[in-house]
């Protein structure tokens, strides 16, 4: 049967090996992939909500910041430096990779197991003592994770990868809500998070194709992941400081259901910010790497209509996610969750200015400039730590919130001294899209005044 027009220029721009058609490939896999894997975990969360109390969630919430920031303090950049690398397909490169992740992972186990009992003093909660030496058991599984995934972002070959992740994440929900009907306690949610780590082991190990890694120390390949890698993890540092500083901060301020609650906003409310990291960095490296946009006007005019294009779904999502964050709250939890509304309208809200130039961070790592990088990551940690602060002590936990959005715009400057290096900063971008923003956030605040009100009274 003969094929139309617009079915022959489908095929063409999602089928083939073109830049443009892996583009398209990947994202959609990406974002598909990101918006099933938050539907399943929505519906976990709803279901998780009913059989467990909130402490529960805010004691997993602290738990999870502790071992997201030991994985990210030491994080040497192994994915992204592959990624990058002219070395990357070079099964003595990748290997030597590996062997350090599995090191890595190893000495984040024992040592998420040495701070047990120091945190636990310090946040005034004995159970921890106990919980993150369990759950730091993800640290040592995760570093046996094969390159193989690395390998596929590296070439935007995404769909088998999205399906094991999904697969994986699917089979961890179903443990969780059998362990938490059965069990009625948080170690539910701590002896799933250890399975979710071995299923995906297995699977990737599995299922992904290419060669099998194994222990190797090549000198030159471990200099230059050494060398490259030194500058992520700093940037790392201040990514998990950026990222999960309102969490540093908030724990310690709050009551452990209220700071609960305030999870299970955050998790609403950042699915958009968190869908476009994934997505930046799975497929814009690779993108920024085979058209380097200062090398010509061609290259900088495709990568713009690609930044055009994702930085308007992810503002358009941030968007509605802010101004229906009271009717989401009160249409899927119960009473009990009910101040979630207005931190859920805040944060989205507040999230725009990162949003909007979320496409320029991983220019300079395609290019291998990791240290322009790190400075950036520097400036916004700073930046993020103190206006928060200064919101916390000054208006309490809206402060706070509107405080994170002032740091975002803050950061502009940094940024554009990142972009414009390499060739990435468009003005046009960036003002069509602050204009849009700054309606979307007026908006959001006058449907959900009352709320942003009641909550600024607490």
């Amino acid at each position: 049967m003969e094929q139309g027009p617009v079915i022959q220029a489908l095929k063409t721009r999602f089928l083939g090996g073109s830049l443009n058609a892996r583009f398209m490939r990947s994202s959609a896999f990406t974002m598909g992939g990101y918006v099933a894997a938050q539907a399943l975990r929505l519906g976990s969360n709803l279901i998780l909500t009913r059989l467990l109390f909130p402490e529960a969630f805010g004691l997993m919430a602290l738990v999870a910041v502790i071992l997201q920031g030991l994985a990210m303090f030491s994080d040497v950049g192994v994915s992204p430096s592959i990624m990058q690398s002219k070395r990357g397909d070079d099964q003595d490169f990748l290997d030597t990779a590996w062997t350090i992740q599995v090191i890595r992972g190893a000495l984040l186990w024992l040592f998420a197991c040495g701070m047990a009992l120091p945190l636990a003093a310090f946040y005034e909660e004995p159970l921890l003592a106990w919980i993150i030496p369990f759950a730091g058991l993800n640290l040592l599984i995760a570093g046996f994770n094969p390159t193989r995934m690395d390998t596929a972002n590296r070439h935007l070959l995404l769909g088998r990868l999205t399906l094991l992740e999904l697969i994986s994440q699917a089979g961890m929900i179903a443990i969780a809500v059998g362990l938490a009907w059965y069990m009625q306690s948080v170690w539910a949610l701590v002896i799933s998070g250890i399975a979710w780590a071995l299923i995906q082991l297995v699977l990737y190990s599995t299922f992904l194709p290419g060669a099998r890694n194994r222990f190797r120390w090549e000198r030159a390949a471990a200099g230059e992941l050494i060398g490259f890698g030194k500058w992520i993890f700093l940037s790392t540092i201040c990514g998990f400081l950026y990222m999960q500083g309102d969490k540093l901060f908030l724990s310690k301020f709050l009551p452990l259901d209220q700071f609960g609650i305030y999870n299970i906003g955050f998790f609403l409310a950042s699915f958009p910010l968190l869908m476009g990291g994934v997505l930046t960095r799975k497929v814009l490296i690779p993108l920024y790497r085979e058209r380097p946009p200062a090398e010509s006007v061609e290259n900088f005019r495709k990568l713009q209509k690609m930044r055009f294009l994702l930085t308007g779904a992810m503002v358009g999502l941030t968007g509605f996610v802010s101004a229906a964050g009271v009717f989401l709250i009160t249409l899927l939890y119960d009473p009990r969750y009910e101040m979630a509304g207005a931190v859920v309208v805040l944060i989205a809200a507040m999230q725009i200015p990162h949003m909007i130039v979320l496409t320029y961070e991983q220019a300079a790592l395609a290019a291998g400039d990791s240290r322009r990088f790190f400075v950036l990551s520097a400036a916004r940690a700073i930046l993020t730590l103190g206006c928060l602060y200064i919101g916390l002590v000054t208006a309490g936990l809206v402060g706070a919130l509107v405080g994170q959005g002032v740091a975002g715009l803050a950061a502009y400057p940094f940024v554009v001294w990142l972009a414009r290096k390499v060739g990435a900063w468009d003005p046009k971008h960036d003002l069509v899209y602050a204009i849009i923003g700054a309606l979307i956030i007026t908006g959001a605040l006058w449907l959900n005044a009352g709320a942003v009100t009641e909550l600024a009274a607490l």
